[in-house]
C-alpha cells in the first residue's frame, strides 16, 4: 500500500499547546435550573479535589453583556475541560447558547475536552430542539428575525454537542452522580501529565490539526502514523503537542521519549517495555527480564484497550518490533505515533501514514526568531534587515532559529552583524551536535557519500553525482537512497539538494575529523578551500591521500585588483620620472658643467633601484622561490608551475634602466676628462625610456585582460 505523505501547512501562532491552563474546568449551566443544587454541589466537590473551576454566578451574569462576554470567552479558552449542563431552561438563555458555541469552537481549534451533562432532560429533545428546547427556539426565532444566522449557529451547536459522550441524570439524589463526574475529571486533571511543548510554539497549531485529520480520532480502527523529518525540524515538539491535544480521547496513554538512545543500554528495550505498561496501568512492580516475554505481556494487556502510544526518536527497526509490533497488539480505536528521521524504518514496519515535516515558512521562521531574540513577534526596523539574513541562513529549522535567536537576545545591532558573519563561516557547535547524531548512525560507506555531497556535490544532477562517486565508492546509489530516507538530502527536479545549514554542519564534521588526520599525516583527504588546494598542489603534500578536490573559479576581488593595479602605476610613474630627469640632465651636461652628469647618474641609479624594488615586490606577492637550475641560481614560480620568474616584460624595464645608467656614467667620465661624449647625441636613452614605458603598459593591459577573462 502506498504511504500517505502530508506536508505541514498553516499560519504561525503562539498557541496554547503548552497547556498552562488558567482553569481546569469551565462550567456552562442555566443558573435558574441547577445553581442551588446540582451545579453548586459539583463546583464545591471539584474545589475540594484541588481542581480549579470557573463558575459564572447570577451576579456576574447581570453585568453588561459587552463587558462580560470577552471575560467569559477568555475563561473558556483558558480552561482544560468544559462541562455543559443541559437542563430544562438551558435553551432559553442567550448567554448559555453563546457559551456553547464558543466552547465547541475552542474544542475544534484546540482539541479541548468537552463533556455534556443531561440533567433531567432527554438527549433527543436537545438534539432535535423538542419540548422546552423547541419552545425556547420558537421565541428566539421571533426575537432574532433579523439575525437568523445566530439562531442557526445555536441549533447546529446543540446537535454537535449531543454527539459527544456525556453523563445522564433523570431523577433521584445527585450526590453519587456528582461523585462519578468528579472522579472522571480528577483522572483527567490530576492523574494525566501534559507536556510543555515549547516556549514559543509558533506554527504548531495547524500542524497538530493536520496530524489529527490523518489519525481520524473517533474511527474505530488501529492506526500507526509516522512523523518523519531531519533533526532540528520539530518532530518531538509536534508529537508532544499532538499528545496534549488528543490524550483525553483514550483510555490510557504513554509518551516514550528518546527510544533510540534509551534502547542502547543493556536491557534498554526491556526497560522501555516496562515504562509503557507502568504508564498505562499505573503499576511499578512489573517483573520480567527478557524482551520476548515483554512482547507477550504488552499484547495481552493492551489488546483490549484503546491506547495512545507515542514513540519518539526511533532509529532501529528492532525497537518498533519489540514495542509496537503490529496492529493486533492494541484495542480498537488505538493510535500509535512514531517520530524518526529514517523513513525506511516506517515503510519497513508497514506504517502507511507518513507525515513529512516541512521547514517553517519564512513568516513563521521570522516570528519564531523574533520571539527568541526580542521576546515579541516583531523586531525593531534596524534589526529586521539583519534578522532576515539570519532567518534565511537557518532555512526554517526551528532548533537553529531558537538557538541563534536566544544567543542574540539583548545584543546590539553591531553584535548581530558580527554574529551573522560568524554564522556564515562556522556552524555553531550546538547545532552541529544535532546533525552529528544522524551522521554517527550512518554506515561508513554512507558517511563518505554524505561528506562528498556536503563538500562538493550539492545541487548537482543525480546521475552526475552517481557517476562521480562510483570512482570512489562501491555503491553510491545505495548511499544516496539512505541519505534521502534519513532526511539528510532531498531530490528536486532530479538534482541532489541539502539544506544549507546541514551542509555547513557536514563540512564542520569533516573538518574536525580531517584535523585529526592532519595531526598524524599532515594530509587532507578532501579540499575545497583555495588555500588548501594550493598548498596540496604547490607543496606536493598528501597527493596520495587526497581523495577529492573542488576548485571554484571566482571573479577576483575588485578591491585587491585595484590595489595591485595602483601599485604598478606607481612604480611606472616613479621610473618614468627618474628616467626623464636623468635624460634631461644628460642633455644639459658638458665638460664645463659635469655636475649635471652627476645628477643624471644618480637619477639613473635610482631608476635601477626602483625597477629592482618592483621585481622584489612582485616576486614576494607571487611567492617565488630561489632554486638552482643547472649551474645557475634563479627565482622560480611555486609548484606546480615551476617556470622561471621574470619574462621579457618583467625585466625589460630593468634592462632599460641599467642601460640608461651605463650611458649616464660613460658621459660623466668623458666630461670630467674634458672630452665630448660621442654618445650624447644618440637616441639610446630615449629608446630605453620608450621601451620602459611600453613594458609597463603591456603588463598592466595583460593583467586587466586576465581579470576580465576570469
Amino acid at each position: 500500500m502506498d504511504s500517505v505523505t502530508t506536508q505541514l501547512l498553516g499560519a504561525s501562532s503562539v498557541s496554547s499547546f503548552n497547556h498552562s491552563w488558567a482553569y481546569d474546568v469551565f462550567l456552562c449551566y442555566r443558573d435558574a435550573d441547577t445553581h442551588n443544587n446540582f451545579t453548586d454541589n459539583l463546583y464545591r466537590n471539584l474545589l475540594q479535589r484541588g481542581i480549579k473551576t470557573f463558575l459564572a454566578d447570577e451576579l456576574i451574569r447581570r453585568e453588561e453583556e459587552l463587558l462580560l462576554m470577552p471575560t467569559l470567552f477568555k475563561a473558556i479558552g483558558e480552561s482544560r475541560i468544559s462541562i455543559i449542563v443541559f437542563s430544562e431552561n438551558f435553551a432559553s438563555s442567550v448567554w448559555c447558547l453563546d457559551e456553547l458555541v464558543e466552547i465547541l469552537q475552542c474544542r475544534a481549534a484546540k482539541q479541548k475536552i468537552v463533556w455534556p451533562v443531561y440533567y433531567k432532560v432527554d438527549l433527543i429533545d436537545v438534539r432535535n430542539q423538542q419540548g422546552s428546547f423547541g419552545e425556547a427556539f420558537a421565541n428566539h426565532e421571533n426575537k432574532f428575525r433579523d439575525n437568523m444566522e445566530k439562531v442557526l449557529r445555536w441549533r447546529a451547536a446543540l446537535r454537535e454537542a449531543t454527539n459527544l459522550p456525556g453523563w445522564y441524570f433523570l431523577d433521584g439524589h445527585n450526590s453519587k452522580f456528582v461523585h462519578n463526574i468528579v472522579e472522571e475529571i480528577s483522572a483527567q486533571v490530576l492523574n494525566r501529565t501534559y507536556f510543555n511543548v515549547a516556549k514559543y510554539p509558533v506554527g504548531i497549531e495547524s500542524r497538530v490539526q493536520d496530524i489529527s485529520e490523518l489519525l481520524g480520532i473517533g474511527v474505530n480502527d488501529v492506526r500507526m502514523l509516522g512523523i518523519w523529518g531531519p533533526n532540528g525540524i520539530g518532530k518531538t515538539t509536534i508529537a508532544k503537542a499532538v499528545y496534549n491535544s488528543i490524550a483525553h480521547e483514550f483510555e490510557c496513554s504513554c509518551f516514550l521519549a528518546s527510544v533510540g538512545e534509551n534502547s542502547v543500554a543493556p536491557g534498554g528495550l526491556v526497560k522501555l517495555q516496562k515504562i509503557v505498561l507502568s504508564e498505562i496501568l499505573g503499576e511499578k512492580q512489573l517483573d520480567w527480564t527478557h524482551v520476548d516475554k515483554g512482547i507477550n505481556v504488552i499484547k495481552k494487556i493492551l489488546s483490549h484497550k484503546k491506547v495512545l502510544l507515542i514513540l519518539d526518536n526511533v532509529n532501529q527497526l528492532d525497537q518498533l518490533n519489540k514495542l509496537v509490533g503490529g496492529s493486533d497488539w492494541f484495542g480498537l480505536g488505538s493510535r500509535i505515533i512514531i517520530t524518526t528521521r529514517d523513513k525506511h524504518l516506517l515503510t519497513a514496519h508497514q506504517v502507511n501514514l507518513i507525515y513529512k515535516v516541512k521547514e517553517l515558512y519564512f513568516d513563521e521562521a521570522f516570528e519564531l526568531f523574533s520571539w527568541n531574540a526580542f521576546r515579541r513577534n516583531k523586531l525593531p526596523d534596524d534589526y529586521a534587515k539583519v534578522a532576515t539574513a539570519i532567518v534565511h541562513y537557518a532555512k526554517g529549522l526551528p532548533l537553529a532559529l531558537t538557538i541563534i535567536g536566544s544567543l542574540l537576545c539583548g545584543r546590539s545591532i553591531d553584535q548581530w552583524k558580527a554574529a551573522l558573519d560568524d554564522y556564515k563561516r562556522v556552524v555553531d557547535l550546538e547545532i552541529q551536535d544535532i546533525v552529528q547524531i544522524s551522521y554517527d548512525a550512518l554506515e561508513d560507506l554512507v558517511k563518505e557519500v554524505f561528506l562528498d555531497i556536503a563538500c562538493f556535490l550539492k545541487g548537482k544532477n543525480k546521475n552526475y553525482v552517481i557517476k562521480m562517486l562510483e570512482s570512489c565508492h562501491q555503491n553510491p546509489e545505495y548511499g544516496i537512497q539512505v541519505l534521502i530516507e534519513k532526511a539528510l538530502v532531498i531530490i528536486k527536479e532530479d538534482h541532489i539538494w541539502m539544506n544549507d545549514l546541514i551542509q555547513k554542519m557536514g563540512r564542520e564534521i569533516f573538518s574536525c575529523q580531517d584535523s585529526l588526520t592532519r595531526l598524524r599525516s599532515r594530509r587532507h583527504s578532501r579540499s575545497w578551500f583555495y588555500k588548501n588546494v594550493n598548498h596540496v598542489l604547490s607543496e606536493n603534500t598528501g597527493i596520495n591521500r587526497t581523495e577529492d578536490i573542488m576548485v571554484t573559479l571566482r571573479v577576483p576581488d575588485k578591491t585587491l585588483s585595484a590595489k595591485a593595479t595602483s601599485a604598478k602605476w606607481i612604480f611606472l610613474l616613479i621610473a618614468l620620472c627618474l628616467e626623464i630627469l636623468s635624460l634631461a640632465f644628460d642633455q644639459v651636461s658638458s665638460p664645463r658643467n659635469p655636475q649635471y652628469a652627476v645628477f643624471g647618474v644618480m637619477l639613473a641609479i635610482s631608476a635601477v633601484l626602483t625597477c629592482i624594488w618592483e621585481l622584489i615586490y612582485k616576486g614576494k606577492k607571487e611567492r617565488v622561490e630561489l632554486r638552482r637550475w643547472r649551474t645557475l641560481w634563479w627565482f622560480y614560480y611555486p609548484r606546480p608551475q615551476r617556470r622561471l620568474f621574470g619574462d621579457v616584460l618583467d625585466i625589460f624595464g630593468l634592462l632599460g634602466a641599467i642601460s640608461q645608467c651605463i650611458c649616464s656614467t660613460v658621459q660623466y667620465v668623458y666630461f670630467i676628462r674634458h672630452h665630448q661624449n660621442p654618445l650624447k647625441a644618440s637616441l639610446l636613452p630615449a629608446i630605453f625610456l620608450i621601451c620602459l614605458g611600453a613594458s609597463r603598459l603591456s603588463c598592466i593591459q595583460t593583467d586587466k585582460t586576465d581579470e576580465q577573462n576570469a
